[in-house]
């Protein structure tokens, strides 16, 4: 647990520490935060279309450039005062929107490779990563915290982007069993924590 807390610190406050002087720059600009979440939304389509035609590392780049322009947008937001209950809604639709077509990318190039273990892990994948944001939304929506987790979406994006880069290794296979697993794991994880949550309140 440790390394996950400090991967997430490194992920966020470092990362958004790190590229502070760009949210100045963008935030003075008048730069909107949506164009940047659509931004984003276009290079990691860009990603997944890559993968399909075997450019792995060139995906691995252009999907981190979308994850940073996924960054961005929401620092934007806060510096420039532009934040808004929609803004946030598109950000986080276009997240799973991103995240669902670079899997099923990967999960296609399986297939066509004759890899039928892959594409189950591919598509376990994508349903633990939709299930873990559903989790989320659905107990804040209740009144209750849920970020609890071993495999949440900075998580994710970081395995993503090692396994694609390093796809020539063989990397990319066993990144896709370990996400299937984790990302059902911190299913089981955040429905315990808010059943818990759920036993506090009846006392």
């Amino acid at each position: 647990m440790q390394y996950i807390e400090k991967l997430r610190y490194y992920y966020s406050t470092e990362a958004r520490r790190l590229f502070s002087p760009v949210t100045a720059v963008l935030g003075r600009a008048s730069i909107s935060p949506n164009l940047l979440t659509f931004l984003g939304l276009a290079f990691t389509l860009a990603a997944a279309a890559l993968v399909w035609y075997g450019h792995f590392v060139p995906a691995a780049v252009i999907f981190t450039a979308g994850s940073l322009f996924d960054m961005l947008d929401g620092a934007v937001a806060r510096l420039s005062r532009r934040v808004t209950p929609m803004g946030a809604f598109i950000d986080s639709t276009f997240d799973r929107i991103g995240e669902g077509v670079v899997l099923t990318s990967i999960a296609l190039v399986s297939a066509r490779d004759g890899n039928l273990w892959l594409v189950a892990a591919a598509f376990a994948t994508m349903i633990g990563s939709f299930l873990v944001s559903y989790t989320r939304a659905r107990a804040e929506a209740l009144g209750m915290e849920c970020k609890v987790g071993l495999m949440t979406r900075p998580e994710r994006l970081v395995l993503l982007i090692a396994g694609l880069a390093l796809h020539r290794f063989g990397v990319l296979p066993p990144v896709m069993y370990i996400l299937a697993v984790l990302t059902a794991v911190t299913v089981l994880q955040r429905t315990l924590h808010v059943w818990r949550q759920f036993r506090e309140r009846e006392k």
